[in-house]
């Protein structure tokens, strides 16, 4: 029930499309209804004589964090402030939102840290994207009558998923890797009926060369659009592709990659991310995170789930160095602080993957070193900060308050 925010004294809206009042694939995803575009918030704010009962105009307060002098990601205590709610502007990764750990106030960064974890300790790292996604998002009904196909009826959900993002490349050492590491997700698994892995790739020859390796050890599902006859396969064409696209994410028409979402998002025990080049991409994240989150279940608070990354030995020959990009779980440590020379990992992979530089063996990535130095921040060779310089910053600028009143 909207009760005009009586209760709630902060409400953020990151920079997506839900705050332009349109919710994002909606022909797809289904939205629960805890959540609200702004244009919503709007209509029950005067629906429910908000201004008349508690004589207060709704207003917004923006924090553009990708203007250095105008956000107070740093330096705001944002628990203090009394706008019911703050749309923190230009926040594309999660990189903006863990800014709050070096907050200059105590108690921003703990409760940062309560979202986030400890940067330095991979295993704090709670499943927040999970969770989110557990309760705000469903599949669409088509979406989950194809989901359902591949399942089949009264079938069991998936026990592992195996995603791998190829490009159309035909590695043999990136597929050996991760049919060795789902092969030891499998033997972790002990139990007596025959397990059930979900595999979904960009590139369907990978899958076709690599089913009969799997189907030695566990039954293989997959998603054959071309042989679903659906309400969704009927009704949605795919459009032309550009070429690029077509390697970049594969020859499928965009549906499907809904469908393998919350297909592999099935998965009661395990996820393992292999590719190409870059492992653990945000995808495969997603993915995992929500399925640990269904796999804990309602009256439990505990969760044996794993998500691990599949490297082969040429990726960890000279130090990951080809995990960059925006969304990518290993990118932090792909410096010179990484490990180089090994041979197959089978690597425990967070859930919620790292967006800050100062922790144990991750190295800043050139992004972070530009970033900080708008803010007259130096980062280490080992990617630590001085907090000196951060209390200075905060010292030397004015707190920048704009605000937007919609009633």
């Amino acid at each position: 029930m909207f009760s005009c925010f009586s209760c709630a004294h902060l409400c953020l809206f990151l920079d997506f499309s839900l705050f332009r009042g349109k919710y994002p694939f909606g022909d797809y995803i289904l939205y629960s209804n805890l959540t609200f575009t702004l244009r919503e918030v709007k209509h029950l704010w005067r629906q429910n004589g908000c201004l008349k009962k508690y004589g207060r105009h709704l207003v917004m307060r923006i924090d553009d964090f990708e203007k250095p002098t105008k956000t107070n990601a740093l330096c705001g205590n944002w628990r203090k402030w009394p706008q019911p709610i703050i749309w923190y502007q230009g926040t594309t990764d999660a990189v903006a939102a863990q800014f709050f750990l070096k907050n200059v106030h105590p108690d921003m960064r703990n409760a940062v840290s309560e979202l986030f974890g400890k940067p330095e300790s991979l295993q704090s790292r709670p499943n927040v994207f999970g969770e989110l996604m557990r309760i705000l998002i469903s599949p669409s009904r088509d979406v989950e009558e194809a989901v359902n196909w591949v399942i089949g009826n009264g079938g069991r959900d998936p026990d592992i998923t195996l995603h791998m993002r190829m490009l159309m490349n035909r590695s043999v050492r990136a597929a050996q890797a991760a049919l060795n590491c789902l092969k030891r997700a499998i033997r972790n698994l002990q139990q007596g009926s025959r397990p059930r892995a979900v595999v979904i790739s960009d590139t369907p020859s990978f899958i076709k060369g690599i089913t009969p390796n799997i189907s030695e050890v566990a039954e293989v599902l997959h998603f054959d659009y071309e042989r679903f006859r659906g309400k969704v396969s009927d009704d949605i064409k795919s459009l032309p592709s550009l070429e690029f696209r077509v390697k970049d994410w594969g020859p499928a028409p965009r549906w499907v990659a809904f469908v393998d979402f919350f297909l592999a998002s099935r998965a009661k025990h395990a996820v393992v991310s292999g590719a190409h080049r870059r492992v653990g991409t945000t995808y495969a994240q997603l993915i995992a995170a929500l399925a640990a989150a269904d796999s804990i279940g309602e009256n439990s608070t505990t969760s044996r789930f794993s998500f691990l990354s599949s490297f082969q030995g040429n990726l960890l020959a000279e130090g990951l160095k080809l995990q960059v990009g925006w969304g990518h779980v290993w990118n932090r440590f792909a410096g010179p602080l990484s490990c180089r020379g090994q041979s197959n990992q089978c690597a425990f992979t967070p859930l919620l993957p790292p967006a800050w530089w100062d922790g144990q063996w991750q190295s800043p990535i050139p992004r972070d070193i530009h970033r900080l130095e708008q803010y007259g921040i130096r980062l280490s060779g080992f990617g630590t900060v001085d907090e000196n310089q951060i209390q200075a910053f905060c010292s030397s600028r004015k707190n920048i308050v704009k605000i937007v009143s919609f009633i």
